[in-house]
């Protein structure tokens, strides 16, 4: 029988990007270009978060099979990726398990920092019930540790947990 340590580094298959979403600046319509640029104890090139250099939270990741989750418990059809206001949409992996663990989407390696708690703003998007809804699907959170290119298609690949002294981002 595994162990919880064999048990926590097996993933079945790796992810796949499926949307990029950037958000210039507060409230402003989230741009979704097909490719964009990580940079190492930054974030994505062209988004708010990257200006402000919030150490732990220079991505935010949903899953894409979580979308559906959403809807159901709203009572409605799935909501499109830009109305939850992450960077990333990703399938096939389960993100929550990335968490203190480093993984590589195209050629970026970044690093799980913690969930992506919903914020008040989800009731006014999604209507009421819209925060409750997202509890526990809201996704990760992550820092960029090696900078470098990722597109839509991309395989997301689990490589292994964060490293002590990860804080120091590798260029």
């Amino acid at each position: 029988m595994p162990d919880i340590h064999a048990l926590l580094a097996c993933f079945p298959r790796s992810g796949r990007l499926e949307w990029i979403g950037l958000r210039p600046e507060r409230r402003a319509p989230v741009q979704t270009p097909q490719a964009v640029t990580a940079l190492a104890g930054q974030g994505l090139e062209g988004d708010r978060y990257r200006a402000r250099g919030r150490g732990t939270r220079q991505v935010t990741l949903i899953q894409a099979e979580h979308l559906a989750v959403i809807g159901a418990l709203l009572g409605q059809a799935p909501p499109a990726p830009a109305v939850l206001r992450r960077n990333l949409l990703v399938s096939g992996i389960n993100l929550l398990a990335l968490k203190g663990r480093r993984f590589q989407i195209g050629e970026a390696v970044l690093e799980g920092t913690g969930f992506a708690h919903p914020c008040s703003r989800m009731e006014e998007v999604l209507g009421a019930g819209g925060y409750n809804a997202m509890r526990g699907h809201g996704g990760l959170t992550a820092r960029v540790i090696r900078s470098g290119r990722l597109a839509l298609g991309d395989a997301v690949i689990e490589l292994g947990p964060a490293e002590d002294g990860a804080e120091t981002a590798i260029a």
